[in-house]
């Protein structure tokens, strides 16, 4: 009998907030169990929402103001305080998130992360101690140059002349001048939210893994990756940095190399579920659901590398837990993530990605009464019968 259900979803990019996916699935859900007790956790993983649902879960507030969006203009945007009240979030994607970036507008080479220094500024004049910065969902490959140089930070090349905004510019590159930067950061401990398996440098580095993602040429993606090497050279150099690896540390390649230029001024780069979801309370919730439900935009062998799917299977693992997924793409390693006892698309047929995109909650609500109505199913089957062919009795397709 499946009296309580835990939905605990991500965000679908460009297309569903966590909040809306687990709405979506909750209607679902009772279309099949109209008496089951949902409780609905909205995960986030340091990207879009973030800031929204961490203030929610403490009864903090958000902050509205305007800052420079990714390509230059400004935008509206936010940052939370939350209950403590000695803590702010600033979300990078709320001011530099790659649905900012308007598509006929993808370079990662020309946008900025500016606005997140100016987030962080705006943080610090509330008199808060503690800063924590999430990173995801991001429009940039800068580094984190533009976020420094709100702080203060003056980028220099050859001749002494600052650069403009963007990563293409990293290449030229040949001195920091710290000598502006925002005083308060001695006095303010920041802590970065991020996957640990982005690595700024390297064959794995973000330019390779995620430029492409956000409009990059493979020309781009070569010019991009030497800019941020060399970034990282004169950040180390010119900042002082010891005892990091700022090109291949973990988790310094988040936020197209947001990591590398906070690690830089002395933020302690952690593993994001490690700082957001105990704010939520996550493990107690799991341990009392009778069925987990999580979902994503895409299910593949990248997600156990830092997703939302895998972390929820992990953890509800851990109390015997039963975890179904739900998709919107089902990729090569779908099967394989662990701990994932189902997993399931949430197109019905084919179609176009636009249609996909403003459907989004109708087909996913659809497709959770889809999955639990196979559930159902295959809980009234005799234990001894046998399931012929090559899927796996926990794969629902």
């Amino acid at each position: 009998m499946l009296t309580r259900v835990v939905v605990a979803p991500s965000g679908f990019k460009e297309s569903l907030s966590a909040q809306t996916a687990a709405d979506a699935i909750a209607d679902g859900v009772r279309r099949v169990l109209p008496d089951a007790v949902l409780d609905l956790i909205p995960l986030v993983d340091g990207g879009e929402g973030t800031a929204a649902a961490l203030a929610g879960a403490t009864g903090g507030r958000l902050v509205a103001l305007p800052a420079t969006g990714p390509v230059g203009e400004t935008v509206g945007t936010h940052f939370a305080l939350l209950g403590s009240r000695d803590t702010a979030v600033v979300e990078m994607a709320a001011v530099a998130g790659l649905s900012l970036v308007p598509r006929a507008l993808r370079d990662p080479g020309a946008t900025t992360t500016y606005g997140v220094g100016e987030l962080i500024r705006a943080a610090l004049d509330t008199g808060v101690r503690r800063v924590l910065i999430g990173c995801g969902d991001s429009g940039t490959s800068d580094g984190g140059a533009g976020a420094l140089q709100a702080l203060g930070a003056r980028l220099l090349d050859a001749d002494g002349f600052e650069l403009p905004h963007g990563g293409r510019e990293l290449p030229r590159l040949t001195r920091i001048d710290p000598a502006g930067l925002d005083p308060r950061l001695r006095d303010v401990e920041l802590l970065v939210a991020c996957n640990p398996y982005n690595v700024l440098c390297g064959e794995r580095g973000v330019a390779r893994v995620f430029g492409p993602q956000k409009g990059a040429t493979p020309a781009q993606v070569e010019q991009l990756s030497a800019g941020l090497e060399n970034w990282a050279r004169v950040l180390t150099r010119d900042l002082g940095v010891v005892g990091a690896d700022l090109h291949h540390g973990p988790g310094t390649g988040a936020s197209g190399g947001l990591g590398a230029g906070l690690a830089a001024l002395g933020a302690r780069l952690l593993p994001r579920f490690d700082v957001l979801l105990d704010h939520l309370d996550l493990d107690a919730r799991l341990a009392r659901a009778d069925l987990v439900v999580t979902a994503e935009g895409a299910l593949d062998h990248q997600t156990p590398r830092g997703k939302v799917p895998a972390e929820v299977a992990r953890r509800a693992k851990r109390y015997g837990r039963p975890v179904l997924v739900l998709a919107g793409t089902l990729g090569e390693g779908a099967d394989d993530v662990p701990g994932v006892d189902a997993c399931s698309g949430i197109l019905p047929a084919p179609m176009a990605l636009a249609e996909a995109l403003v459907r989004a909650s109708e087909l996913l609500t659809d497709a959770t009464e889809r999955a639990l109505r196979m559930i159902l199913l295959g809980a009234r089957l005799p234990a001894h019968a046998e399931v012929s062919g090559t899927q796996r009795p926990s794969s629902v397709r």
